[in-house]
């Protein structure tokens, strides 16, 4: 199986399928934020709005902690994980932890 074919829902259930719980699985990354965009997003923060890089840095580290989790997933012998969630958190001033989490189940 194809870590791409690991199913990751944020549901308990999958309709139409049993399964049985392996586990709990993550998949988890650190980003440091890029000095240069880190002074425009200073200017920003200033006038107010949304401020893109941040934006577009925080969705790359969700894109790779699901990646990741697939991948543990695929690890343990999963053909799902049901029930994830998210988590992130400023490590630093200039640092993004990201963490994907669920329940690796496997269809009976």
């Amino acid at each position: 199986m194809e870590k791409s074919e690991i199913l990751v829902t944020t549901t308990e259930h999958v309709p139409g399928r049993d399964y049985e719980i392996i586990g709990e699985v993550f998949g988890l990354t650190t980003q440091s934020k890029n000095v240069v965009k880190n002074i425009g997003a200073g200017f920003k923060n200033i006038v107010g709005g949304e401020i893109k890089a941040y934006t577009e840095l925080l969705t790359e580290a969700r894109d790779i902690a699901i990646e990741r989790l697939r991948k543990n997933a695929m690890d343990m012998g999963a053909d799902a994980v049901v029930m994830m969630r998210f988590d992130s958190d400023s490590i630093s001033a200039d640092m993004e932890t990201v963490a994907a989490y669920g329940t690796a189940v496997k269809f009976k």
